[in-house]
C-alpha cells in the first residue's frame, strides 16, 4: 500500500458492530485502528486487479457465478435432450424392413442437414436456451425436468 508523507484526518461515526469489528481486528492484529479502518478502505476502493482476500474473494465470487451458469446450462442441454430422445422414441414406429434402406439413407440426408443448421447457429454465438430462459434465471434440476415436460 503507498502511502503519502503527511495523512489527512477524518473524523467518521460508525455503527458499534462496526466499531467493535474494527477494534477486534486491529487488536488481534496488534495493529492500530487507523490502519485497520485505511487497509479496508484502500481494498474497497482497488482496482480488480488488486492483490489481497478481496480481490481473491471477488474472483472466486465470479468462478462461482460462471460454474452456477454452467451447471444451469448443462441441466438444461441433458433434460432437453432426455426429452426428445423419449418423445422420438414414442412417437416413431418401427419401420418394415422393405424400406430400411430407404429411411437410411433419408436419415443421413437429415443428419447432415442437422449438423449444417446447428453449425449455423452455434456460428452466431445465440443459444436456443438464451431464447427460452433469461441467463440470470437461477433453475434447478426439478424446475428443468418441469419444464422440459410442459414444454
Amino acid at each position: 500500500m503507498k502511502r503519502s508523507r503527511k495523512k489527512q484526518q477524518m473524523t467518521v461515526y460508525l455503527d458499534p458492530d462496526l466499531f467493535k469489528a474494527v477494534s477486534d481486528t486491529a487488536t488481534r492484529r496488534r495493529q492500530s485502528g487507523s490502519l485497520v479502518v485505511e487497509t479496508a478502505l484502500s481494498v474497497f476502493f482497488s482496482p480488480e486487479e488488486g492483490t489481497g482476500q478481496a480481490a481473491l474473494t471477488r474472483r472466486l465470487d465470479r468462478v462461482d457465478k460462471r460454474l452456477s451458469r454452467l451447471e444451469r446450462d448443462t441441466g438444461i442441454t441433458v433434460e432437453t435432450l432426455a426429452q426428445f430422445i423419449r418423445f422420438w422414441m414414442i412417437m416413431t414406429p418401427a419401420l418394415p424392413e422393405s424400406s430400411a434402406a430407404a429411411a437410411r439413407a433419408q436419415a443421413a440426408e437429415r443428419y447432415e442437414g442437422f449438423i449444417e443448421a446447428l453449425g449455423r447457429r452455434l456460428a452466431t454465438g445465440r443459444r436456443l436456451y438464451e431464447d427460452v430462459l433469461p441467463p440470470d434465471a437461477q433453475v434447478s434440476a426439478s424446475t428443468t425436468v418441469a419444464f422440459c415436460v410442459e414444454f
